[in-house]
């Protein structure tokens, strides 16, 4: 069960960065191969890290809030899938927008990968194993980065906000099931 709960998390969390790759793809038609493993590298980088950051900070303050964690697991899963839903709405101008950039790269990479610090964070309130999910969380965001650079390659327009919309009511199906079974 764990492994699914990290794998569907994993997905979820990959969304963004899918959105970013294929918005990538889109304004660098040209991109070369080694650019695109330039960029799903370095944003695999950061949502591999962020989870173990997240899960560090909970296990030094769970005994504390044991009794009500599932409430706060809820709560954070169910303010990041808002988040997500919310995002999708925005409106975005990517005339400025520069992957290649190591500034605008870096600055994606941790923008995309804050959402897995709390799924960290989450993850050490109920048990899930930190490592295996960092890999899993790293390993899917980067086959959605390049898949998402080839999808963006292909593409003349896009629509990542369908996609964040889908990653955001995961993420709240998540926490509501977490909710569930903590109070039954």
């Amino acid at each position: 069960m764990d492994f699914f709960i990290i794998f569907i998390v994993a997905i979820s969390l990959s969304f963004d960065t899918f959105a970013i790759s294929v918005s990538s793809g889109i304004a660098y038609q040209q991109i070369k191969f080694w650019e695109a493993c330039k960029i799903a590298l370095t944003l695999a980088f950061f949502q591999t890290l962020m989870p173990f950051a997240g899960w560090g900070l909970g296990i030094q303050i769970r005994a504390y809030i044991e009794n009500f964690d599932h409430w706060i697991a809820f709560s954070l899963l169910l303010f990041l899938g808002l988040k997500m839903i919310h995002e999708a709405f925005k409106k975005e101008d990517e005339k400025d927008f520069n992957p290649l950039k190591p500034l605008t790269l870096i600055t994606i990479a941790i923008a995309t990968s804050i959402d897995a610090l709390a799924v960290g964070f989450t993850f050490s309130i109920i048990n899930i194993p930190i490592i295996l999910a960092g890999f899993v969380i790293g390993f899917v965001t980067y086959i959605a980065s390049m898949t998402g650079i080839l999808v963006g390659k292909s593409l003349k327009t896009k629509n990542p906000g369908l996609i964040d919309v889908i990653g955001g009511l995961i993420l709240i199906g998540l926490g509501t099931k977490i909710l569930i079974e903590h109070l039954s």
